[in-house]
């Protein structure tokens, strides 16, 4: 391996001793045309697991290719931000610590990012090819990417109009030191499911005129837990997007308001669930419902930040 490391890879983890040497394993074996120097950067955020012992044994395994180290602020963007701020590479690709890249994955992610025409990029990410949804569970429906982690935009690569998921993409460093690093308010921490961290760093990209593309065959596999495949999992996701929604963005000025939620979002909730109600469809009948918790999100969310303003 050379001896500049033009590349790095991050993977933030928090328990998931069990399966992050499936994530390793698939990330060792990638291939980068002319030997370019690149590194593995494994962040541990507070596991309490035996996270360490699997990651130590890698690093044995496969020395000068694997670093890790430990972030002790909880949270995925504490995590993330912290990884920035260790890597050495000029090019910086994300990767959950439960999925699994195809081969070819980070040279088709990063390729076109060494001339300075593009600021980042996505990937696809799918779930396993055995997968088999339940019946309740279309995976062609509106409410499902988010909550199964799946971005998949075709097969034509281009110009990206919306950000890419954390679980595979890659920007230049230079876009961070521009840009600034993820939101600290957003992103999972511990069991909440607070999200957007990623895809307000898109957007905050887009808005300062950045480019991002899209490379569908850059490949990664998310898992579909047991969990996730529960219609409780779903609304609570929800839920917790339409709260991550409003601490991103807000809520638009000038608007009416009753303890501090505007009016509009009464009306949604109303709208939204009397839809849940005479839907005869089944499954239309949980697509209203997933809509229903999404904006009490909102509702809730607007609330509490009447309060933190009080």
């Amino acid at each position: 391996m050379a001896d500049a490391v033009k590349i790095s890879v991050l993977v933030c983890t928090y328990n998931r001793a069990a399966r992050i040497g499936a994530t390793i394993e698939s990330l060792v074996t990638q291939a980068l045309p002319g030997s370019p120097g690149w590194e593995i950067l494994i962040v541990d955020n507070n596991s309490l697991d035996n996270t360490r012992q699997v990651l130590e044994d890698f690093q044995r395994r496969y020395p000068g290719l694997i670093r890790y180290f430990l972030e002790k602020q909880q949270g995925i963007s504490h995590a993330r931000n912290a990884a920035i701020r260790q890597a050495r590479g000029e090019i910086l690709a994300f990767i959950d610590d439960d999925e699994t890249a195809e081969p070819g994955w980070l040279e088709n992610l990063t390729a076109a990012l060494h001339n300075g025409e593009w600021a980042g990029a996505g990937g696809r990410v799918l779930t396993p090819p055995d997968f088999s949804p339940p019946q309740w569970l279309s995976l062609k429906s509106w409410f499902v990417s988010g909550p199964l982690a799946s971005f998949d935009r075709g097969m034509n690569p281009g110009q990206l109009d919306d950000p890419p998921f954390g679980a595979n993409m890659a920007f230049r460093r230079e876009v961070f030191d521009r840009c600034g690093l993820f939101r600290t308010d957003l992103g999972r921490s511990g069991k909440n499911l607070i999200s957007n961290e990623d895809t307000e760093f898109g957007r905050r990209l887009f808005a300062a005129g950045l480019k991002l593309r899209y490379e569908p065959a850059s490949v990664t596999y998310h898992p579909v837990e047991e969990n996730r495949l529960r219609r409780s999992y779903f609304l609570h996701w929800w839920f917790n997007k339409g709260r991550s929604d409003i601490r991103e963005l807000g809520n638009p000025p000038g608007t009416r308001r009753l303890f501090g939620i505007p009016l509009g979002l009464f009306r949604a909730v109303a709208w939204s669930a009397a839809r849940w109600m005479v839907s005869v469809s089944e499954s239309q009948r949980f697509s209203y419902k997933v809509e229903t918790w999404n904006c009490v999100g909102q509702l809730a969310e607007s609330y509490l930040q009447a309060r933190r303003r009080t």
